[in-house]
């Protein structure tokens, strides 16, 4: 996407710091390539909190070093508190009567070992769903007993994880029976201000529910509190966000998302929508999006000018939204999505226009907001 300002140029994300090469492989953190390798003048620097994200583990009930970096990020800017689950919670007070409710999941896909063999060789679970297949021949790392243990997943028809234990004592030394891991993917800068990553599904999300409220915080004139959340579980059963508004009880909520592209071999533009990169903001249509939240979204981005589509849900949209907007006596919900191919697996990619076109929309739907806006229906 590309938001257009006022004399039709392009406004490009600000480019932000590097990370070394040399970064730490602590507790949930990946260690990286240098990413400037290789020198693609094409490529967009990704921003610095988003490649923070993206290299912490953080699987479906384990997300708690992905939420470190999220809730330090936050509380810069905001109040940060979290919950038993695992959610974060960032408030931008602006002392109205009214919430916004700005829900990304900073859960990702991944595996939870099961069994470990006489050779050594860790029997495996999916954490949330994808083709197991996809994971044959690709490397992982768990967070085992001392720290990160590299892996490679083989086997063919019965995957295994390999870890290079030389038996059972040696393994489970390393690893216990439940420990998680995720598939590396490192992000990778592409050409044309897209990028390559695990997690893309749904870091995007939670850097957008932090970035936008970073910005609306920042701007001083919203007349309604915006709390961004980074809920957990989504991948399960949309079990953290369903606590997280259960207990927040906002006026207005927003899901913050990724989708699936359609400009790829076998993507279908009749079955939801024609989603392509650099398409811009995704915003969702059908019967749990509330009406009137809809057409704010679509009358914001018209407004503004912000590159976007609208996709069709006429049943259950997959996202933490299928929950929030039927809790307690129902809170009005939008759906805005990043497009993304390739989804669950190592190598997602996405527009770094198309995140910002997002967090453009996000922004401008917050400040014309006020405790007044009804949302009946």
């Amino acid at each position: 996407m590309s938001l257009r300002l006022a004399s039709g140029q392009t406004q490009a994300p600000a480019p932000l710091a590097r990370h070394s090469h040399h970064e730490p492989c602590g507790e949930g953190v990946i260690a990286t390539q240098d990413r400037r390798a290789w020198f693609n003048p094409q490529a967009v620097p990704i921003p610095a909190l988003l490649h923070d994200l993206l290299t912490a583990a953080g699987p479906s009930g384990h997300e708690e070093p992905a939420a470190a970096v999220w809730r330090e990020a936050a509380a810069k800017f905001a109040d940060v508190h979290g919950d038993t689950l695992g959610n974060s919670f960032a408030r931008v007070t602006a002392g109205g009567a009214a919430t916004l409710a700005i829900f990304g999941h900073i859960d990702e896909i991944g595996v939870a070992v099961t069994h470990i063999d006489s050779d050594g060789l860790l029997a495996f679970t999916q954490i949330g769903t994808y083709d197991k297949e996809i994971l044959n021949g690709q490397r992982v790392v768990i967070a085992g007993r001392q720290g990160p243990v590299e892996g490679v997943v083989a086997g063919g028809e019965k995957l295994h994880i390999d870890i290079g234990a030389v038996g059972l004592e040696d393994a489970a030394a390393r690893v216990a029976i439940g420990d998680a891991g995720v598939w590396r993917g490192e992000p990778v800068e592409l050409g044309n201000g897209r990028i390559a990553s695990r997690a893309l599904d749904n870091r995007l999300g939670a850097y957008v529910a932090l970035e936008a409220s970073r910005r609306i915080a920042e701007a001083g004139d919203a007349t309604v509190d915006v709390v961004a959340v980074a809920s957990v579980q989504e991948e399960q059963q949309h079990d953290g966000a369903m606590a997280a508004v259960y207990a927040l009880e906002p006026d207005i909520a927003l899901a913050i998302d990724v989708t699936y592209a359609s400009d790829v071999p076998g993507g279908d533009p009749a079955r939801y929508g024609k989603i392509e990169l650099g398409g811009g903001a995704t915003i969702t249509r059908g019967p749990i999006i509330n009406r009137h939240v809809f057409e704010l979204l679509l009358r914001a981005a018209e407004e503004e000018q912000i590159s976007h589509a609208v996709e069709v849900f006429t049943r259950r949209t997959g996202t933490d939204a299928d929950d929030v907007h039927k809790s307690r006596g129902g809170v009005p919900t939008g759906i805005v999505s990043i497009p993304v191919r390739y989804m669950h697996s190592p190598g997602e990619i996405a527009s770094l226009d198309d995140l910002e076109a997002v967090i453009a929309l996000v922004v401008a739907f917050a400040r014309r907001l006020t405790p007044q806006t009804s949302f009946l229906r």
